[in-house]
């Protein structure tokens, strides 16, 4: 009887687990007809050949150089010619306003939008912004049916997702699958805390929008991770809510206004959150502080770990950019600070980034040092003349010369300039030496070391 029953059971297992799977065909009857194709035409010009002869290499005295020369057709010169590729995007007003990626529509001579009814469009550019890779466009039509726009601050890991869009040019092509993490940081794009999914997402799905199980938006399908070029299970959105916050100021101005408040950061590791006495591993350690910034005019300084920004906790570096960077400029900001192992608050007003920073220009070292020695931490260091200090517009600091063993271990480099050693300047070797000297065995400490045109903290164990 017994196993009867496990029989049966085992049997209707699989229907129930099936009966609990999400039906996505409401939502794509729905809100499919909002998602669109996007095709661009780029025409780029090729600096192939001179128009002159292909002549071989023949001197001009050889008999066969003027054979050569009148019947060997002549190089082509530089021609144009068109690229075309393939994305999607999203209706977000019945008026022809369209959500897709920067990188989408960048440099394009043509965009054209085709609907799901087959109808086709010329799209203008509104705006577009590289740094969350957020564009605008118009098409000139009226009665467009439009997603509706969810709150991607309600999404929670685990939960189910659709996304439509056009991979490889298969038009409204649906994928699902689930989030996987929300607030991710990726390389060189800081501005945005990416939703993870596990959803299919290929070439032609950037800038299609992610939808939750309520037939809303809740991100832009932007990124994957991938070796091959294809899927393998790590695809990053947008969240709308930053998408909307850009489109919004690309509609009314036709550019993005971020905040600055002037300080370089880095993230704190466990062993530096143990040389600055910080009870756990979170906040943005500065590193560096801009002349006339609002940080250093609220007081500001270099080894402050920021720990809130306007109330919002910093649990990591990109946080404090994200938050800073979706401030208007202008605006007033408390910052608590961690400084010589304890809490301060400081009061701001947020600065504007401008559109292009200027690059910095790395500084070339002459001449040789007057000391040099070699530390028991493997380094070989060296004291900066007065000519490198003028360059490098420092007071102090002592010049790597060579990095092994631990010093190499930790990330520190030939040609680094270290300026202190757990907030404490340092300018000769022997002031560097006397530092090291009264930490303990095992113990971490952060070095402010000069690298290019930057500066960042690196933490060190003393072996």
């Amino acid at each position: 009887m017994h196993r009867k029953l496990l029989l049966v059971f085992a049997l209707l297992l699989p229907l129930v687990a099936v009966g609990q799977l999400p039906d996505f065909t409401e939502l794509v009857d729905k809100q499919g007809a909002a998602v669109v194709n996007v095709s661009t035409t780029q025409t780029q010009r090729s600096a192939r050949g001179n128009g002159n002869p292909q002549i071989p290499n023949v001197p001009e005295d050889d008999p066969f150089y003027e054979f050569f020369r009148r019947f060997i057709p002549p190089n082509p010169g530089p021609r144009e010619f068109e690229s075309n590729s393939l994305g999607s995007g999203f209706i977000i007003s019945a008026d022809g306003y369209i959500l897709t990626n920067a990188h989408v529509v960048e440099a394009a001579d043509e965009i054209t939008v085709k609907l799901t009814d087959k109808r086709e469009f010329k799209a203008k550019v509104i705006g577009a912004d590289r740094k969350t890779d957020i564009a605008v466009i118009k098409i000139e039509a009226s009665g467009l049916p439009r997603v509706v726009i969810g709150d991607p601050n309600k999404l929670k890991v685990g939960e189910w997702v659709v996304a439509i869009g056009s991979p490889f040019g298969f038009e409204n092509s649906v994928t699902a699958g689930i989030v996987s993490a929300k607030g991710r940081s990726l390389p060189q794009e800081n501005f945005v805390p990416f939703i993870q999914t596990d959803v299919a997402v290929n070439p032609g799905n950037s800038g299609g929008p992610l939808f939750n199980l309520k037939g809303e938006v809740v991100g832009i399908n932007s990124q994957i991770y991938s070796r091959t070029g294809g899927f393998m299970g790590l695809s990053f959105a947008i969240p709308i809510d930053v998408a909307m916050d850009v489109t919004n100021q690309l509609k009314t101005s036709g550019k993005v206004s971020r905040g600055r408040i002037g300080v370089g950061i880095q993230a704190v590791t466990k062993e530096m959150a143990e040389s600055f006495g910080l009870p756990k591993a979170s906040g943005a350690l500065v590193n560096s502080v801009e002349p006339g910034s609002p940080a250093e005019k609220a007081g500001i300084e270099v080894s402050d770990v920021i720990l809130k920004f306007d109330g919002k906790p910093i649990n990591s570096a990109d946080d404090l950019v994200r938050y800073v960077g979706s401030t208007r400029p202008g605006a007033k900001a408390t910052v608590e600070l961690w400084r010589n192992k304890a809490t301060r608050t400081v009061q701001l007003a947020i600065g504007e980034m401008p559109d292009e920073r200027a690059a910095q220009r790395q500084s070339s070292r002459r001449g040789k040092p007057p000391a040099e020695a070699q530390t028991k931490l493997g380094m070989t260091l060296a004291e900066l003349t007065a000519d490198q200090r003028k360059e490098l517009k420092v007071n102090g600091g002592v010049l790597v010369e060579d990095a092994q063993g631990p010093a190499a271990r930790a990330g520190i480099r030939r040609g680094d300039v270290i300026l202190a050693v757990n907030n404490q300047n340092v300018k000769t070797i022997d002031e560097f030496n006397k530092l090291i000297s009264q930490f303990e065995k095992g113990r971490s400490v952060a070095l402010l070391v000069r690298r290019g045109g930057g500066a960042l903290y690196i933490p060190l164990r003393i072996e």
